[in-house]
Formats: C-alpha cells, sequence, structure tokens
C-alpha cells in the first residue's frame, strides 16, 4: 500500500464505506490500520440513528476494527448536541425508534405526544413510523412547534438494496403541513462538520473525510458555513483507486464503488 501524504486525521463513513450489512467490506480494514500506524487519529461517521456510538463501536470491534464510543459520531448525537446549546431541556415529539429517543432522555430532554406541549418535532429514521405519529407531528407543527432531523438520507445501503431512510419522514411531514424542516444536523451539514472538528480539536484542513458517495461528503466539507479556510475540492480517484490504494470496494450491490475523499486545496 503506497500512501502519497498522511494527514493528521481521517473520519471515515461506516454504512457502504467500513460494511455492507454485517460485513466488513474489502480493504477497509487494511486502509484504518495503515493510517493508524501512520500516526492519524480516526474518527468514524454514521447518519444511521437507529444505534447508539456504543453499538458502533461493538460492531466494530467484532469485524476486527478496533474503535472506542467517543471515536464514532452519529446523528442522533450531533441532534443531542445541536438542541442542547438551542434549546435545554425542551419538550421533542420524535418520530424515531428506541436508541435516538434514549440518546435525548439521557441528555435532559422530555418526550411528549401532547400536540400542544412539543417544541421541536424530530423526524428520524423510523421503521415504525406510521400515520399516528404522522398525525402527532401535524398537530404540533400547525400548533407552533419546530420542525428539525437528523438526518436527509433517501436510503440506508443494505445487501439487498436500501431502507427508505429519514427524507421519507421528512417528506411525509413537510407535504402534509406544508412547513419545511428548518435543520438537518446530518452530514452533510455545518453542524455535522463543527461536530467533527470538535471532537478532533483539529482545523478541516488536516482533515480528510471518506465516503461511499460524492455528493454528501463533498457538501459536508464545502458547506460549514465558511470556517474553512480553503474551498472544498473532490477527489474522485478510478474505480479500484483511491489516495490511499485502499482498492476497490466489493460492493454487491453497487458494484462500481469507489472510495471518495474529500480535502481542502
Amino acid at each position: 500500500m503506497t500512501v502519497d501524504r498522511i494527514f493528521p486525521s481521517y473520519a471515515f463513513d461506516l454504512d457502504g464505506t467500513i460494511y455492507l450489512g454485517d460485513a466488513l467490506l474489502p480493504e477497509a480494514k487494511r486502509a484504518v490500520e495503515t493510517l493508524r500506524t501512520a500516526g492519524s487519529c480516526i474518527l468514524f461517521l454514521s447518519n444511521n440513528p437507529l444505534q447508539t456510538r456504543a453499538d458502533y463501536a461493538a460492531k466494530l470491534n467484532h469485524l476486527g476494527v478496533p474503535a472506542a464510543p467517543d471515536e464514532v459520531i452519529n446523528s442522533s448525537w450531533v441532534l443531542a448536541r445541536w438542541l442542547e446549546r438551542e434549546a435545554p431541556g425542551a419538550r421533542l415529539f420524535v418520530v424515531g425508534e428506541a436508541p435516538l429517543l434514549g440518546e435525548l432522555r439521557a441528555a435532559g430532554f422530555r418526550l411528549t405526544e401532547e400536540p400542544g406541549a412539543v417544541e421541536f418535532v424530530v423526524a428520524s429514521f423510523d421503521r415504525t413510523f406510521d400515520y399516528r405519529k404522522l398525525q402527532i407531528a401535524f398537530d404540533a407543527i400547525r400548533a407552533g412547534a419546530r420542525f428539525v432531523a437528523t438526518n436527509g438520507d433517501r436510503y440506508c445501503p443494505t445487501l439487498t438494496g436500501g431502507l427508505p431512510d429519514a427524507a421519507a419522514v421528512i417528506g411525509a411531514i413537510e407535504g402534509c403541513t406544508g412547513k419545511q424542516v428548518e435543520v438537518v444536523v446530518g452530514k452533510p451539514s455545518p453542524i455535522a462538520a463543527r461536530a467533527i472538528l470538535d471532537q478532533l480539536r483539529l482545523p478541516a484542513s488536516e482533515c480528510i473525510i471518506v465516503g461511499d458517495r460524492r455528493r454528501p461528503h463533498r457538501c459536508h466539507h464545502a458547506r460549514a458555513t465558511g470556517r474553512f479556510r480553503h474551498p472544498a475540492r473532490l477527489c474522485a480517484p478510478p474505480v479500484g483507486r483511491a489516495a490511499f490504494e485502499v482498492g476497490r470496494i466489493g460492493n454487491p450491490t453497487y458494484g462500481a464503488a469507489t472510495w471518495t475523499v474529500v480535502t481542502t486545496t
């Protein structure tokens, strides 16, 4: 494996980049090991709020990639941090599953299904989304609640194709209320970018983001409210190559997938 330049930190997307489903993708482990051996700090990223940071760390360890919970950033953790600054202790109606609800309760937020008491409606990846939840969200927003979301992904990649993700929930709520989601905290948002840099305690010019889809990671780096000194540049290597020779991702669903690296000029 050849490396032209080692950066102080690398943030790896998880779903579709390090693993797909319960299978580690080829070369992912070796890439992480090589960079750590060279002295780089590694973070792991996910917009998926269906697991906690501890869950993600446990999964990575099980797959042979050592990780601690504080080396993982997911959208539910980013949301809790943002809400703690924006409206500590606020009353929330959360369209989401148990791990997200637990994260928000642990951060001191009160969860309610009484539309008139709701201060924020939170849309998320929710496989239990139903008309009852939609009705509560509809009533709460019409009563004045703010509307935010963990992430805006259209689908979550799986071995069989994908699962409808938070964008489906956001779209349903926007469609009936006529109100657009106010804030989406997950990548590629400036909020997520800032959370990554705060965790690393490094400037953006010292961090590389690695992922499986061009647009999200490019926006993640470029739209961080002007705090990055240089404009973002997308490095899209040919199929089978990445900046550090990690090789082709053997993704059976999206066979031509490659590692995508975002850096600064």
